[in-house]
């Protein structure tokens, strides 16, 4: 139990002002809107099954706002004392934890654990306008229950903002009895209210700020939630977050609307710099800027003209608290002089408090998923030097998820061997693949390095035999070892054909259920290598793998791909694929790395919402295909990957 204070039960039909208040709020044992909301409200963000709004009276408890209880309580929205732990709260005047009520000794006994079914609680006070405890704002659960720090400064938020409420209503009849006296009362009621007022949208900005930076994962999410729940309350003109990063450097998140160039101009400075955003994040406090003369007397010339840039008269930089150091400065701007006073103050320090943590969240997942990145292009293939053959790769992450996957391409040499009664000094031949291994995550990015791995072994073992052995040696041992690895591939071998004798490459492929490779010919034509057999999947077996043959003559472009080129949801695939042969009919004489970017910019652009990997090559014209043979005599192998 976590609980300050302890003036034992509530002592009934005693604290006439504070039961006075109660009567003035005009709630009673009646549902009522406002207060049904609060209830709605925890259980949504706290995520309990009970929830109340319990005035405590002085023979009773009464629930204007419930959700949750169970017949006749819910009827009756009314309980005796003997069933009120909310007393506690009363009588205390402090919150009231409980991660099981049964067994503490305050509590135990209460009718509320058998009746009503309470088992864990946390009650916070609602207080009226003269420090009166009225009742209290409660989470309740029908199994014991560990309250997180976030649940119970969730309940805390709910709380102030429900007390604000209550004094509103509070002074509404305060302020209609005094109409009738005098005028002046009359306004100073107005007055009142207006405060309270600005307090509960203060309030209920912190709790916006507290569900919507809940679920961001991304600074740029960050920046535009912070934005837009700032701008509808406290009415800046300009918004701004900067982010203190590795080695004192303060970098500013730019407004992807594009609508404030300084961001730009100055993206990024040091912790040291003369900038009031600096100053608050290194002496972790809030900075406060009242017109252009201070700027320019206490600041940087950059600062100043930032300022002007903005149009702005006043701001306030409002440092993000962090563990050991602040880990920015959250920045808001006025085109007018602006006062900040001690409630708007408490309000931007809490809301900064938030958005720490969201950066704190965000950074987190910009640093697995860099990682993540870093690692995915470590496993990729540096492409090797092929005498006769151009080749050329490209790889482009998704825009969303952990932004790796198992899509992945290849390239490497083979060993010469004796094949089909050929020569055992025959050309060494070359060994690609590209494949997708289900998946868009650290998992399919760490199966795809496997993969790739125990593909090249089994080809190395199976040097005398063509690629469908090497798949088929690779699912044996997926299956055996349980690595759990499916998804879909094509690899091929080619080798140099010398006895054609114009510097035509015998291409032999198969196809594990991945979409048909595309050969652009000589003669401008582009062909889909439409043969296939099923996809990998471990036990899923399909006897030997089929192999395919094809002379490739000199002038014609193989491009492998992974369904992220083509797969667009809601539209044919094959339509996709139909205009990818177009565009490699159209560019098939670009240089391959910008062949390539072309394919992935038409027909993906930034916005990929898979990963695409790509892997050409490209058998030189006649002329040059003529000078590789040449350049083969006398033979030699390629050096092993």
């Amino acid at each position: 139990m976590a609980r300050s204070g302890d003036s034992g039960p509530f002592p009934a039909g005693k604290g006439p002002g504070r039961l006075t208040a109660l009567r003035e709020t005009g709630l009673t044992a009646a549902a009522d809107a406002g207060m049904d909301r609060f209830a709605r409200l925890v259980t949504d963000l706290v995520g309990v099954p009970v929830a109340l709004v319990s005035l405590v009276e002085a023979e009773r408890q009464v629930f204007p706002g419930m959700v949750g209880l169970d017949e006749p309580w819910a009827e009756a929205r009314q309980t005796p004392l003997t069933h009120s732990l909310c007393q506690h709260v009363v009588a205390s005047g402090e919150p009231l934890v409980l991660a099981d009520a049964r067994e503490e000794p305050l509590t135990c006994g209460s009718l509320a654990i058998p009746d009503l079914g309470v088992v864990a609680y946390a009650g916070m006070p609602l207080v009226d306008m003269d420090g009166h405890v009225l009742g209290s704002l409660c989470a309740i659960d029908t199994r014991p229950r560990q309250w997180s720090a976030r649940e119970l400064g969730l309940l805390e938020d709910l709380a102030a903002a429900c007390s604000a409420e209550l004094r509103l209503r509070i002074v509404s009849r305060q302020r209609e009895r005094a109409l009738a006296d005098m005028e002046g009362a009359r306004a100073r009621a107005g007055e009142a209210a207006a405060r309270y007022r600005t307090a509960l949208d203060r309030s209920q900005l912190l709790l916006r700020a507290a569900e919507s930076l809940a679920d961001t994962t991304g600074l740029t999410e960050v920046r535009q939630q912070v934005r837009d729940l700032i701008t509808g309350d406290l009415k800046p003109t300009y918004v701004g977050l900067v982010v203190v990063e590795d080695r004192g450097v303060l970098r500013r998140l730019v407004d992807s609307t594009g609508t404030a160039l300084m961001e730009r101009a100055y993206e990024n400075y040091g912790l040291d710099a003369a900038w009031p955003t600096a100053r608050a994040a290194r002496e972790n406090r809030t900075i406060k800027v009242d017109g252009l003369e201070e700027l320019r007397r206490d600041y940087a010339p950059e600062a100043a003209e930032a300022f002007i840039g903005l149009g702005l008269r006043s701001a306030v930089c409002v440092p993000l608290p962090g563990t050991v150091i602040p880990l920015g400065t959250l920045v808001l701007g006025w085109d007018h002089h602006h006062e900040i006073d001690v409630l708007e103050q408490a309000v931007l320090t809490a809301l900064a408090g938030y958005t720490a943590r969201a950066v704190e969240r965000a950074l987190f997942v910009d640093n697995r998923v860099k990682a993540a990145r870093q690692m995915q292009e470590a496993l990729l293939t540096t492409l090797p030097e092929v005498p006769g053959l151009e080749l050329a790769a490209l790889y482009r992450p998704a825009a969303s998820d952990d932004l790796v996957g198992g899509d992945w391409y290849d390239a490497y040499t083979l060993p010469a061997a004796a094949r089909d009664g050929e020569d055992s000094a025959a050309p060494a031949a070359l060994a690609v693949s590209v494949g997708d291994i289900t998946g868009h995550d650290m998992k399919a990015a760490t199966l795809m390095g496997q993969v790739r791995n125990m593909l090249r072994q089994a080809d190395l073992d199976h040097a005398d035999h063509g690629p469908a052995r090497a798949v088929s040696a690779f699912e044996h041992a997926n299956t055996h070892l349980r690595l759990g690895a499916s998804g879909t591939l094509v690899h091929a071998h080619l080798s140099l054909r010398p006895e054609a004798g114009d510097g035509s490459w015998e291409l032999i492929w198969t196809n594990a259920g991945h979409l048909p490779p595309l050969l652009a010919l000589p003669d401008g034509s582009v062909e889909r290598l439409d043969q296939h057999g099923i996809m990998l999947f471990p036990g899923l077996s399909c006897g030997e793998r089929t192999e395919h043959r094809r002379l490739l003559a000199p002038g014609s472009l193989l491009l492998l791909y992974t369904d992220g080129l083509v797969e667009h949801p809601g539209t044919d695939l094959f339509e996709h694929v139909d205009a990818a042969a177009r565009l490699l009919a159209e560019d098939a004489g670009l240089p391959l790395d910008r062949l390539l970017k072309t394919l992935a910019d038409r027909l993906v652009g930034d916005d990929a919402q898979d990963d695409v990997a790509l892997l050409a090559l490209r058998i030189p014209s006649a002329a040059a295909g003529e000078t590789a043979v040449t350049e083969r005599r006398p033979r030699r192998r390629l050096p092993s990957p």
